[in-house]
Formats: C-alpha cells, sequence, structure tokens
C-alpha cells in the first residue's frame, strides 16, 4: 500500500498509508483537525541486494567458444 503525506490545519504534516481505492483523509486521526492530501516527490527507487540485473533481469548466455577466437597480439607473423 502507498503512503500518502497529508498537512493537518493544527498539528501539521503526517504521513498514512492507505489502499489506492481508499477515500483521501478529511479529518485528522491525530488531532480530528482539517487535513488536505499533498502532491507527494518523486521517490528514487533503491535496489538492494547482490546482483539485481544479473540474478533477475539477465538470460543466461551462451559460454564463449575457445577455438574460434582470432588472436590479437598486434604481431605479424612471416
Amino acid at each position: 500500500m502507498p503512503t500518502y503525506d497529508y498537512e493537518c490545519s493544527q498539528c501539521g504534516h503526517f504521513e498514512w498509508v492507505q489502499k489506492i481505492t481508499a477515500e483521501p483523509l478529511a479529518v485528522c486521526p491525530h488531532c480530528g483537525g482539517e487535513v488536505h492530501r499533498q502532491i507527494s516527490h518523486n521517490v528514487g527507487i533503491i535496489f538492494k541486494g547482490d546482483g539485481f540485473y544479473v540474478t533477475d533481469n539477465r538470460k543466461a548466455g551462451k559460454p564463449a567458444e575457445s577455438g574460434n577466437i582470432p588472436s590479437t597480439s598486434g604481431q605479424k607473423v612471416s
């Protein structure tokens, strides 16, 4: 469930967790004052854990073929 920011006319700013389909609060649950829902700021995504890209989004690759790799030493063979 998302967290919404509210501004109470009596006690100030607070956050409230509620369903997306729920009606916005009209009364402060702390003091009973009038509240207005604030426009939220963008929140950055934080990926925690080991190798998010490797473990969750990447397809398994084919192993390299060692017999078909050209030499890149830069030396000319005569």
